[in-house]
C-alpha cells in the first residue's frame, strides 16, 4: 500500500516538473502570448452565437460583428471617443448604484441593495480588461 502512495507522489512529481519545463520553454519562445498589437476593448454578445467587438488593432478602432460563420467590419470609430467611452464606464462601475438600505431587510440574505452590491463586485473582478 504504501508502495502505491510513492509511487503515486513520484508520478505527480514527474507530471508537474514536466508541465513547469514546458511552461518556461513556452514564455521563453513567447508561445501563447499576443503581440500586442491587437487588443479587445469590448465585446458584447448579441444572441447565441453572434456579437459586436471592439478591436484596437495598431492604434485604429474597429467595430467587428463576428457570428459562426463569418466575420464584418462594422465601422471604424475615434480612437479617443472609445477611451472616454471606457473611462467612464470604469467611473460609472466604480460608483455605488444603490444607497445602502436602512429597511427591516436591511443587511439580511433578503436585502436587495446587499445583493445588488455583491454582483456588482462580482463583476467588476470578472470583466474582461
Amino acid at each position: 500500500m504504501t508502495w502505491m502512495v510513492i509511487r503515486l507522489l513520484l508520478s505527480l512529481a514527474f507530471i508537474g516538473g514536466v508541465l513547469w519545463f514546458a511552461a518556461r520553454l513556452a514564455k521563453k519562445r513567447g508561445l501563447g502570448q499576443g503581440s500586442g498589437l491587437i487588443e479587445v476593448v469590448a465585446r458584447q454578445r448579441m444572441g447565441r452565437a453572434s456579437s459586436v467587438t471592439v478591436v484596437r488593432i495598431a492604434g485604429r478602432v474597429l467595430v467587428v460583428g463576428a457570428t459562426e460563420e463569418q466575420v464584418t467590419l462594422l465601422a471604424e470609430v475615434d480612437g479617443d471617443a472609445v477611451e472616454e467611452a471606457v473611462q467612464e464606464r470604469q467611473a460609472a462601475m466604480a460608483r455605488p448604484a444603490t444607497a445602502p438600505s436602512t429597511g427591516v431587510l436591511a443587511g439580511s440574505v433578503f436585502d436587495r441593495a446587499g445583493w445588488t452590491t455583491f454582483v456588482q463586485q462580482l463583476r467588476e473582478r470578472t470583466v474582461r480588461r
